[in-house]
């Protein structure tokens, strides 16, 4: 799931970890062939020009199970065709592995063993019939699957023995090429189905709680957190570039508005630059009371997103970043904690997107599902930016 943890990770990044393991160092994923040959893009005009062109994106997330039911996915695509909706984030690669059988014996040997989409080829082609531009999320580092069939790739604990969260899980190490190599190997095969967007998730180091044993991160070299995913990020856009697609990055809400980077190593001064867009969480329920001088940023969903968006848009500006939608965040459309999240809540989100200047946006929902929002979608695309973008209120903390 997206973002549960962002508040934990507000602190610098402090750990420069030794190098160094006791753990045999054969990869059990090898380098994937970099066959960067364009894929045309198929489907409507309508969605040709959403992937070839930085056009805005309002999208919804579609999890795994829900890519995997055609009842579902002919309900959503449904809301698709008679809204505003142009695009669907679908789960290609979760904490649970694959959702869908490869025919390349590598990523079969890490594809999981949880359901998988039956025909996802023949889904991409259906929504790019319907003008819905289909994104692949992958997570990223928090891959169990791959942790427990990649051994030699994992964190570390001082002892050597493999590092778990505060849910036992264990995740590969983000300094690894081999892993690296393992995650672009599954985009591109996504690339090839037909997927218009890479969009990686957790793409980022876990929380080094302090009631948790050190992390140990073979590899490291002296790279910090942040330098590693800048790296990783740029060597990924440069691959899609070639290909003809996007690449995406989702990251924690605060790192907006945060100075520096997080223990988590994201850094927007990092990240922003290495992608075509940056996919901001910023989920109101996540803030902690007193955010911004807000009481509680929950209650107040607007204002918190307005700020969020801003500080973003104010960062780029600095690093000359002038790309038309290079920010697109995701919005909540959940309830976590009063107030309940409906489509007054909705509209307020999307609103504070269009005062910031831009015009895409996500929906977020763990269960992708949509009807009780759809009053807050509009029956079509039109665009509602302000240009220029609304001023924030002076002496607005951005902390």
């Amino acid at each position: 799931m997206l973002a549960c943890e962002q508040a934990a990770s507000r602190a610098p990044d402090r750990s420069h970890q030794p190098a160094t393991t006791n753990a045999p160092a054969t990869a059990l994923v090898a380098a994937s062939a970099a066959d960067t040959t364009p894929v045309a893009p198929t489907g409507s005009a309508e969605v040709i020009a959403l992937q070839k062109e930085p056009r805005p994106i309002r999208a919804l997330y579609i999890n795994r199970f829900a890519a995997q039911s055609s009842k579902k996915m002919q309900h959503l695509i449904a809301i698709a065709d008679s809204t505003e909706i142009n695009a669907f984030v679908i789960d290609i690669k979760d904490e649970f592995g694959l959702n869908w059988h490869s025919s390349d014996p590598l990523l079969q040997r890490n594809e999981g063993k949880m359901g998988k989409v039956a025909n996802l080829p023949a889904l991409v082609d259906t929504l790019r019939a319907h003008g819905i531009l289909p994104i692949a999320r992958m997570v990223v580092f928090k891959d169990s699957v791959a942790a427990r069939n990649n051994p030699d790739h994992v964190i570390r604990k001082p002892d050597g023995t493999p590092w778990k969260d505060k849910k036992g899980l264990t995740w590969v190490n983000p300094y690894s090429r081999a892993i690296w190599d393992y995650n672009f190997r599954v985009a591109d095969e996504a690339v090839k189905m037909g997927f218009g967007e890479i969009q990686f998730d957790y793409v980022r180091f876990p929380e080094p709680y302090k009631s948790l044993p050190p992390q140990v991160f073979p590899e490291a070299a002296g790279r910090s957190k942040a330098d590693a995913l800048n790296d990783l990020l740029k060597t990924a856009r440069a691959r899609y570039d070639k290909m003809g697609v996007r690449m995406t990055a989702d990251i924690f809400g605060l790192v907006t508005t945060v100075r520096g980077p997080l223990e988590v190593g994201q850094d927007w001064e990092k990240i922003s630059p290495a992608v075509d867009v940056v996919l901001p969480m910023v989920y109101p329920s996540l803030y902690p009371h007193g955010s911004f001088g807000i009481r509680i940023p929950n209650a107040e969903p607007h204002k918190t997103i307005f700020i969020a968006i801003t500080s973003a848009r104010t960062r780029d500006a600095k690093l000359g970043i002038t790309i038309p939608e290079h920010v697109r965040p995701w919005l909540q459309a959940f309830t976590l904690g009063a107030p309940h999240y409906g489509p007054a809540e909705i509209e307020a989100e999307k609103q504070a997107v269009y005062d910031a200047g831009y015009d895409g946006w996500v929906l977020w929902n763990p269960g992708s599902k949509y009807d009780e929002f759809l009053p807050a979608l509009s029956k079509k695309f039109e665009s509602h930016k302000k240009s220029p973008p609304l001023p924030l209120p002076p002496n607005t903390p951005l902390d």
